[in-house]
């Protein structure tokens, strides 16, 4: 799963020119299209879906069909500059072992993700009983790729659980930055971390 344009290029706003990037869960290869592109970076990528594995393919990029869960351990440690996962740790069936694989792989680490902290998350919730269906959380659950729902909260919890320094978080609602409180007012959390 990709997040929307505006969010990869949130990520793509993080990384340098001519930097070494992994990106994974990399869909149609958009980013690492985007970043070859606007800052000749060198990229990679690994995505499940052999059909978006085929239109990134096509788009002459570097991109292998694979399973981050069990395909990361094969990829150096300290290969690249940057570790990308936007939009697809809460996908993953072990998001720790996931986020201890990108630190490895990359000197820096980048992930992006949605909150389910967030104010219209909890009251559909609450006042509704049933699981949102929101601009960022569009599918139903039984439709979603979804299966660990975290918040911004739990999501640093788990860096410092991890003992991943933070070297930065951006957080956004209808992708404006957002300051106060985001574990409520964000839909969106980006992360820059590292070992």
């Amino acid at each position: 799963m990709s997040g929307s344009r505006a969010r990869l290029k949130q990520i793509a706003a993080l990384v340098p020119e001519g930097a070494s990037v992994l990106d994974v869960g990399c869909s149609d290869g958009w980013l690492l299209a985007y970043l070859r592109d606007t800052k000749q970076v060198d990229g990679r990528g690994i995505e499940i879906d052999p059909d978006r594995v085929a239109v990134a393919v096509a788009q002459g990029l570097s991109v292998l069909q694979g399973d981050a869960m069990h395909d990361l351990g094969s990829f150096p440690s300290q290969s690249v500059d940057y570790a990308v996962l936007s939009e697809a740790l809460q996908t993953m069936h072990r998001p720790a072992k996931v986020l201890q694989e990108l630190v490895r792989i990359g000197r820096r680490a980048i992930v992006a993700f949605p909150n389910f902290g967030f104010w219209q998350v909890r009251t559909s919730l609450m006042f509704g009983g049933r699981m949102p269906v929101t601009d960022n959380l569009s599918a139903s659950w039984y439709e979603t790729e979804n299966i660990h729902f975290c918040t911004i909260a739990d999501f640093l919890a788990l860096a410092q659980e991890l003992g991943l320094t933070i070297e930065r978080e951006t957080y956004f609602a209808a992708e404006k930055p957002v300051r106060l409180w985001p574990n409520l007012r964000a839909d969106h959390a980006l992360f820059v971390l590292h070992r």
